[in-house]
């Protein structure tokens, strides 16, 4: 194969390569690592294509044993079947050179240019107006997933990608999965990072829905409203003590199906729900601005079947701004005419047409098939036709893409906590 031409500044090798021998220009901004998560490493790079820049995410070590193959597969179909956007999607797999050296997954996607997360703790300016639209494309994006019938397990402020213009896009899907119908099943309780976690996933229920991502939705809104983690403690018992102090002590019947820590929780000192307080005083709302604290109050309750879903929190009058702004100037789904007028199209907030099946994963018994069976799916270009590319080995960036690796968790759930 012939290699493409120097895709970063000051190298003299090549970083991508053409799998039909063509020749790109050269684009002048540098590689470099954007971030990193608990399966893979993002850089921002060049698509040789068309001189855009995307970013590269890179899956080390995807056939260590069954679990993590089946987990990337599934994270891999996920990215390329999205269309929506509010939900980062693949926009083109890099392929293996072969499936004998295929050990690495390499997923090409739009270039987003900050987080939540780093909004969050940064200096600049976060405004109620800011909370409503980030918070309006978070319901919307997923009332999509969970359309498709996908549990995202993961949403936090660092899992929210977002640009100038304040677009946002749900990103790593490392952790999720489709949704469990079948109530016998077991569910790993160790998904979704702690501070975000909801009451009963740290009190061990072993089956969930779409539930657990609502509450992680409702830490976020007080997280974006106040610019403090809502739940920060270092131990779930802890994490527990928080969550009663600031939404008040449950009720027994709340906790039903939760026998492990119920005598833990009940035992506890009776405190009321200071939502309103909080957001009274720490928050950036104005003090008559109540609708937030009725939404944060639906999502953010210990009783699981009552938590209200995506499609419900977007009938909230707190995301009505959010709502206007977005389809005003910033989606992509309306239009605006010659002579300046929005048309506004008639489904503002899309599901998909199908759902998500994880069906595929009982038809690779063996890392073997697996392996055979993502290489034969990246040959597909399920992104689309374009012109493939594969990475250069011989590419110093590659070298140093290379040595961005992460630590691989233990794919088994750990004991869950003894309250009793």
């Amino acid at each position: 194969m012939s290699a493409m031409k120097n895709l970063s500044q000051g190298l003299s090798d090549h970083y991508f390569e053409s799998v039909n021998r063509r020749f790109y220009e050269t684009h002048n901004e540098i590689d470099k690592p954007i971030g990193h998560g608990a399966f893979g490493i993002v850089w921002a790079v060049t698509d040789p294509r068309t001189n855009v820049r995307v970013a590269l995410k890179k899956m080390p070590h995807v056939f260590q044993n069954l679990v993590t193959a089946k987990r990337v597969f599934r994270e891999l179909r996920m990215l390329c079947s999205f269309r929506h956007e509010n939900v980062l999607a693949a926009r083109d797999v890099l392929l293996p050179c072969s499936v004998e050296a295929f050990d690495e997954l390499y997923v090409l996607t739009p270039l987003m240019q900050s987080d939540l997360h780093k909004i969050i703790v940064s200096g600049q300016a976060l405004t109620a107006e800011h909370a409503k639209i980030f918070t309006y494309q978070i319901l919307r994006g997923l009332k999509y997933l969970h359309a498709a019938d996908i549990l995202h397990r993961d949403l936090k402020p660092g899992n929210l990608l977002v640009n100038g213009n304040c677009l946002l896009k749900i990103c790593d899907f490392g952790l999720a999965r489709a949704k469990e119908h079948n109530p016998n099943v077991t569910m790993t309780t160790e998904v979704v990072t702690q501070y975000y976690r909801c009451p009963e996933l740290l009190m061990g229920v072993d089956h969930y829905g779409e539930e657990v991502d609502m509450w992680s939705v409702g830490c976020i809104i007080l997280e974006l409203l106040t610019r403090r983690i809502a739940f920060q403690a270092n131990t779930l018992p802890e994490q527990l003590k928080l969550m009663v102090n600031t939404i008040g002590s449950p009720t027994i019947n709340a906790l039903s199906g939760l026998d492990s820590a119920k005598r833990y929780v009940t035992s506890m000192k009776r405190s009321e729900n200071k939502i309103l307080r909080i957001l009274q005083t720490q928050s950036c709302l104005e003090p008559h601005d109540i609708s937030a604290v009725e939404l944060v109050d639906r999502l953010l309750c210990w009783n699981r079947h009552e938590r209200i879903s995506a499609k419900e929190a977007l009938r909230s009058p707190f995301i009505d701004e959010g709502r206007v702004r977005f389809h005003s100037c910033m989606c992509t789904c309306c239009s605006s005419s010659l002579a300046g007028y929005r048309q506004y199209c008639r489904d503002t907030e899309p599901v998909p047409a199908q759902v998500f099946s994880d069906q595929f994963e009982l038809r690779l018994p063996s890392l073997h098939v697996a392996k055979e069976t993502m290489y034969q799916f990246i040959r597909s270009q399920p992104c689309g036709p374009q012109q493939p590319l594969c990475i250069n080995p011989r590419s110093p960036s590659f070298r140093a893409f290379l040595q961005s690796t992460v630590a691989q968790p233990n794919e088994d759930p750990v004991s869950p906590t003894r309250w009793e």
